[in-house]
């Protein structure tokens, strides 16, 4: 498992749609695979989930990405699974580290 989390500024659904597109654009095997979107009193908060193959790994690893947003602050985090083929103890996690810095990068870009 891997976590980045990061305070941005700007506007909440340019930010939402540059990081998806960003995503699914780095990897031809990147897929969206749900979403869950919530607001209230001004404050937004969306979930999405997206997943890739890691050639590495040899398997398919997931990307948790939550971005929540009052006005022009905004939060992003967001946290990788499954890229060890362990059964007890995570020995290779290049997939998941590789995911997240996909999303690092577009995030240093904003």
């Amino acid at each position: 498992m891997a976590k980045y989390e990061v305070r941005l500024h700007g506007d909440f659904d340019d930010t939402l749609r540059y990081i998806h597109e960003g995503i699914l654009n780095a990897s031809m095997s990147a897929s969206f695979e749900d979403e869950s979107y919530f607001q209230s009193a001004g404050v937004r908060c969306c979930v999405r989930v997206y997943e890739r193959y890691s050639f590495g790994g040899g398997n398919r690893v997931s990307l948790a990405m939550t971005l929540a947003g009052d006005g022009d602050e905004l939060f992003l985090s967001a946290i990788t699974s499954g890229g060890s083929q362990a059964m007890f103890f995570k020995l290779n996690t290049w997939g998941e580290e590789a995911f997240l810095d996909t999303l690092r990068d577009l995030a240093e870009k904003l």
